[in-house]
């Protein structure tokens, strides 16, 4: 079976469930599975639910992101963004053992918009990647040479939040 890119994107809530989704239904039918969260703090609820996983399942993590990248001091940024960039090399590398059937980059289309990770390096990835791996990347953004790439592209949209009524992120439901 060809392996096909997915891209999860928009403004609205579930980019990373929906990612996940899909791993719950890889993992049923014995694939393996590698994820990777980018520019998150690591303590969300999904780390624990991936437990659930045992073997199947590889998750590789960086130091927990504190905070909007937007927000930081140039000295955290660059920290953060070479960070961030080693640990894309690491899925890459991982990737491309042929070993896993199923590779999640959560955040990477931010990370990528925002120039965290490498232009070249992201599309050579994708276009090289072992031909049966079947690639995800999650996050906000809307860049036109990643859509061009992907095999689908599922924009989630915001029509309404708790947030813009000023309720902050609930334990269990948004991390």
């Amino acid at each position: 079976m060809k392996g096909l890119f997915h891209i999860y994107t928009g403004e609205g809530k579930g980019k990373t469930t929906a990612a996940l989704g899909l791993a719950l239904r890889a993992y049923g039918q014995g694939f393996k599975i590698l994820y990777c969260q980018f520019l998150k703090s690591g303590d969300s609820g999904e780390y624990k639910g991936l437990d659930l996983f045992n073997d199947n399942l590889t998750v590789i993590k960086s130091q927990p992101v504190r905070g909007f990248i937007w927000n930081m001091q140039p000295e955290e940024r660059e920290r953060i963004c070479q960070e961030q960039s080693d640990l894309f090399a690491k899925v890459v590398s991982q990737a491309e053992t042929g070993e896993y059937n199923l590779v999640i980059l959560d955040e990477a289309v931010l990370a990528y918009e925002l120039g965290i990770l490498k232009t070249e390096e992201v599309q050579r990835f994708i276009q090289n990647r072992p031909q049966t791996l079947e690639l995800v990347f999650t996050g906000r953004g809307n860049s036109q040479d990643l859509i061009a790439l992907a095999d689908y592209v599922s924009e989630i949209v915001k029509i309404k939040h708790p947030y813009d009524q000023g309720i902050e992120m609930r334990k269990g439901i948004e991390y």
